[in-house]
């Protein structure tokens, strides 16, 4: 009597599948840790030795790579916030950073006003031992007490602020571009001085 073939194995076909499904699950995880409804965005900041209150509530989805530390938060519309201490920033659609404990370098998205002009946030660092918040806004530090950043402020469309901000959290560094920047800014910080009084 004649032997009937052998139906082909579906092994290959399945473990091919199963290998499919495994890495299509992983990949999020690769890539990046997407907000879950118990982790928001303000706890994880205080995880990594931030206060919550850096990031606004407008905040409605974040990313963190895992491997290089970019954090990704995305807002549903820009924004203002006006902190108890009278502080100001503007937050763009997507806020970008490295984070690290106590830091978040190389930021974008981010903008505070010092006296009548908005400047970019490039980064945030948090000292632990004398409870102070510095920020890097390029040609100086700026110092704030940690405290006034603990509760996250509520997202504005406006807050009088003008066009500026927008630009200034929009910086990039760009060859050049520093030196016209700050050119600027001495010659409206120059222009703000009383002439030069001329004496006998």
């Amino acid at each position: 009597m004649a032997e009937l073939p052998h139906p082909p194995s579906r092994l290959p076909l399945l473990t091919l599948m199963c290998l499919f499904l495994l890495l299509a699950a992983a990949t999020p995880l690769a890539l990046g840790r997407t907000a879950p409804a118990a982790v928001s965005i303000h706890e994880l900041l205080r995880e990594h030795g931030l206060p919550g209150g850096l990031l606004p509530r407008g905040v409605d989805s974040y990313t963190l790579d895992e491997t290089t530390g970019l954090l990704e938060a995305r807002l549903s519309s820009s924004c203002y916030v006006k902190y108890d201490d009278g502080e100001k920033a503007y937050f763009d659609t997507v806020v970008r950073g490295n984070l690290s404990r106590g830091a978040l370098r190389g930021c974008e998205g981010l903008a505070q006003q010092e006296l009548f002009v908005w400047l970019p946030v490039k980064g945030i660092l948090s000292d632990p031992d004398s409870g102070v918040i510095m920020f890097d806004i390029g040609y100086a530090t700026k110092t704030l007490s940690k405290s006034v950043f603990e509760d996250p402020p509520e997202c504005q469309p406006k807050l009088g602020a003008g066009a500026g901000a927008a630009d200034a959290a929009r910086w990039r560094d760009r060859r050049g571009e520093i030196f016209r920047f700050s050119e600027m800014f001495q010659i409206c910080f120059l222009s703000l001085l009383p002439p030069p009084k001329v004496g006998r």
